[in-house]
């Protein structure tokens, strides 16, 4: 059960910003708007080198795989912000995910993972995945015996770990692994940290008018979401003409709270990569993604200057992997 208020508090926080705000499309913004709950992306932690290593080498491996036919990185490709450019992923048995695949990138920094939030660490949700029928469909007995029974991965672990390939070590060395796929210094991290220069004219005001319209209201914190729960649609269903009157909306809170199709918030971090956008990935349009959130989630009809400009702030928002800009595709050598 997801903490009861999360949603309400965000969704009143932004209905009070959207109905109740002297800011509107077009009208001129307060010189600072406040800014305190977006922070810059920490460094990675400080892991084991040698079990970063074997956990690459598992994450891109279809060992993993019943089948041998798909890996992790078939849905969390690297070079492609770590998601692929699919509204939804095709699984094991060739029936179409209900979700589109989040990027794998900074998900150490969330507390809360999937589009459900189900699963409150990355060994849980690891664990949960190898056995999924439509994932990895694996058990653990036949994959502990293909790790083994390589010489090269007997090896690895007994460098590594000291001890043949098990459960407990095959998944700390994956969670060890995607706990490095941060991607900090992004030009909004350099601002935040004092570069008044990081970010252009244009990137600082959709960051105000991110800040000032609400959308920090539920991505928020390093990750600038990842970490909260919220409906799709406050303001009706995306692609209604109507905004909701306060009854309506007093429904949709006890939708929130009763925890009727909430999603977890995604983070924001690299989205100008990550397209297509939402959980149904029904758009991979940046711009008209933030027409949608702009319509359903902060009931604005945001003007062509506004979506310029929070397509830049968000376009700052991309950060650096392996010594390279995202933007430039990134490939890892496997042994």
């Amino acid at each position: 059960m997801i903490e009861k208020g999360i949603s309400r508090l965000a969704l009143m926080t932004v209905w009070l910003v959207a109905c109740g705000s002297p800011i509107a499309s077009g009208e001129e913004l307060p010189r600072e708007a406040p800014q305190e709950a977006l922070l810059p992306l920490p460094d990675a932690p400080k892991l084991d080198p040698s079990r970063v290593d074997l956990g690459k080498r598992l994450f891109h491996d279809k060992i993993l795989s019943k089948r041998r036919e798909v890996s992790c990185s078939s849905c969390h490709n690297l070079a492609t912000g770590g998601t692929i450019h699919a509204a939804r992923t095709v699984g094991y048995l060739g029936k179409m995910h209900a979700f589109n695949a989040p990027t794998i990138f900074n998900v150490g920094n969330n507390y809360r993972l999937g589009w459900r939030g189900k699963f409150t660490s990355l060994i849980s949700q690891n664990d949960a995945i190898i056995h999924d029928p439509n994932l990895m469909a694996m058990d653990w007995p036949i994959l502990l015996s293909r790790l083994n029974g390589d010489r090269s991965y007997a090896e690895a672990f007994s460098l590594t770990y000291g001890r043949a390939a098990e459960r407990d070590n095959v998944l700390d060395a994956l969670v060890s692994y995607q706990r490095s796929l941060t991607t900090p210094d992004a030009p909004f991290d350099r601002f935040l940290k004092g570069d008044q220069d990081a970010i252009t004219p244009l990137q600082k005001l959709g960051m105000k008018l991110f800040t000032a319209y609400g959308c920090v209201s539920c991505h928020q914190g390093s990750n600038i979401g990842g970490n909260m729960f919220q409906i799709f649609g406050v303001f009706g269903e995306p692609g209604a003409e109507n905004f909701p009157t306060p009854e309506e909306l007093d429904t949709r809170l006890d939708r929130a709270d009763q925890d009727e199709e909430v999603f977890r918030v995604p983070s924001l971090r690299n989205v100008a990569l990550t397209a297509p956008y939402f959980h149904d990935g029904r758009t991979a349009d940046l711009r008209d993604a933030i027409a949608i959130m702009g319509r359903s989630q902060l009931g604005r009809r945001l003007s062509e200057r506004d979506v310029d400009a929070l397509e830049a702030f968000l376009n700052s928002l991309t950060g650096v992997y392996g010594g390279k800009e995202l933007s430039r595709p990134v490939t890892e050598q496997l042994r």
